[in-house]
């Protein structure tokens, strides 16, 4: 039996005017973006942009509108999310709260969080970030060492997160921490919604081979956490972190990050090179797959169902795909274009032989992911 599940999915008839609606919005909100900073937009942070999402009712698009969301599909939310991406448009801030913190409130939190998160990460006023990644804990999460401990009406927290995406801008972390121990490594995990501001927190930017700031390590010195901040109940942190983890792996983040430069090359392909036709057919061919099976895992989520193999797969799939095409046009370019020419392809070439490296180690590395992906494959 083919344990897979990457039927075809159904665009809704509404999609194409919903496409329009979702390109004119972007041409008015975010005007003419430059190739480089087209590439990865997901991870780039303008709170200005976010708000004016939010002002649509375009975050927390499938969300109850009791919590400011708009109750619209899951496959609709996907073309938004294509749409942006493909445009390059500056998604990062609200990026991780719609993703997966919010469906996480939804589906673990009390009525009382619900109430105070959401409609703010809806309005794209309030930023979440994710600790699951310590130092000796990355891809491994049963490792972490973070704890906290109950003291009255709050909980202490004590240690570190490491690769924290948005740490310095974020409002709030759900943080994967260790509450007590058991017989096996996964026991005694809880999640806690953690004010960044709150005393004894410290983070502390990292900055990368391109000199931005994306990641950041993040210290807990006896931070009180108000008892209620518990998010879903005390010891079950590990199911519902990984439950989290194929919103986080499956969307077409994981595969249109590389997507401006494959826009350059269109645009600077020379039709006398049979190289290049080849090389653009490839690639053509290659995201249209990906954006097939990122879309029907997309419906199995909707549906309710958990494609944790799906995801994986998507993931490793799409990484390979985006970390591999820079250097596809590098070598295709040969000494046609150098990395110092001041044009669009090249900046933006430049800018991911940099940058891709990481795409693999965020959201699980390619080793933890092909793990996954044997084990529900039963190889292993």
């Amino acid at each position: 039996m083919n344990p897979l599940a990457f039927e075809p999915a159904a665009l809704p008839a509404s999609v194409p005017a919903w496409r329009r609606e979702v390109r004119e919005f972007i041409a008015a909100a975010a005007g003419a973006i430059e190739a480089p900073r087209r590439a990865n937009a997901w991870a780039v942070f303008d709170a200005d942009f976010s708000r004016a999402l939010g002002r649509r009712g375009w975050i927390g698009l499938t969300w109850p509108k009791a919590y400011g969301g708009s109750e619209r599909s899951a496959l609709e939310r996907y073309v938004l999310l294509e749409e942006l991406l493909a445009a390059g448009t500056p998604v990062g801030a609200h990026w991780i709260a719609d993703r997966q913190s919010g469906p996480a409130l939804l589906r673990y939190g009390s009525e009382a969080q619900r109430r105070r998160f959401l409609p703010a990460i809806a309005r794209g006023e309030c930023f979440f970030c994710i600790g699951m990644s310590e130092p000796g804990a990355g891809s491994d999460l049963a490792a972490v060492r973070t704890r906290a401990q109950r003291r009255g009406e709050h909980w202490v927290l004590n240690g570190q997160k490491l690769w924290t995406t948005h740490a310095h801008q974020a409002h709030v972390m759900i943080a994967l921490v260790r509450t007590g121990d058991g017989g096996k490594r996964h026991d005694g995990l809880s999640q806690f919604l953690v004010d960044l501001k709150a005393p004894g927190v410290t983070v502390r930017p990292i900055v990368d081979l391109a000199g931005e700031v994306h990641f950041n390590e993040v210290f807990f010195d006896d931070v009180a956490v108000p008892a209620d901040m518990l998010l879903g109940t005390e010891g079950e942190g590990w199911a519902q972190c990984t439950s989290e983890l194929s919103l986080e792996r499956s969307g077409p983040e994981r595969y249109l990050s590389s997507h401006a430069l494959f826009v350059e090359l269109l645009r600077s392909v020379d039709p006398a090179s049979q190289a290049q036709r080849i090389e653009i057919g490839r690639s053509t061919a290659e995201l249209w797959t990906l954006r097939q099976m990122s879309l029907a895992v997309a419906a199995r989520l909707a549906a309710g169902k958990d494609p944790a193999l799906e995801a994986a797969i998507v993931k490793d799939l799409g990484n390979r795909f985006e970390q591999a095409l820079p250097h596809r046009v590098q070598a295709l370019l040969g000494d046609g274009q150098t990395l110092e020419d001041d044009t669009p392809l090249a900046r933006t070439l430049a800018l991911l032989l940099q940058t891709s490296p990481s795409f693999s180690l965020r959201g699980g590395t390619r080793e933890i992911l092909r793990g996954i992906i044997a084990r529900g494959l039963g190889l292993r």
